[in-house]
């Protein structure tokens, strides 16, 4: 059981980490560089599974996924309230389980770091909140 002020923290802190992360995602151009950069990690690492070329329907998926979730990171920061985080701890449980399926069919291993912060920032918001406040202030 944690603290209610902890729990806010931790969602604070998965929506700047979303922010961050995904927010070159929304466009297509930086998208790509990010992407490219990533195959080149890869490749420079000799690390197992493949990273396909950012083709138009890629990019596309990418360009949603970027805007919905920077959307979403939004929402979490300037609406304060907890259960917020259950939801973003059932998205990102649904997105570790899809991180999960890439990489058993052949995903780069570099899935394999964004698959430990989905489940770290998944598990920490599923915790139970002692003296909870569901409503802003």
């Amino acid at each position: 059981m944690i603290k209610h002020a902890t729990y806010m923290k931790i969602m604070r802190a998965s929506a700047i980490y979303d922010l961050v992360v995904t927010a070159p995602f929304m466009l297509p151009a930086s998208f790509v560089f990010v992407w490219t950069s990533l195959a080149g990690l890869h490749q420079a690492l000799a690390l197992n599974g493949t990273v396909p070329a950012p083709g138009i329907y890629l990019i596309l998926m990418a360009n949603l996924l970027g805007s919905v979730v920077v959307v979403w990171s939004l929402a979490r920061l300037w609406v304060n309230v907890a259960i917020l985080g259950r939801f973003d701890a059932a998205a990102r449980f649904l997105f570790a389980l899809w991180q999960i399926v890439a990489l058993m069919n052949g995903a780069s291993v570099l899935l394999a770091g964004y698959l430990v912060i989905e489940l770290v920032f998944g598990i920490l918001q599923v915790l139970s909140i002692k003296d909870a406040i569901e409503s802003p202030e």
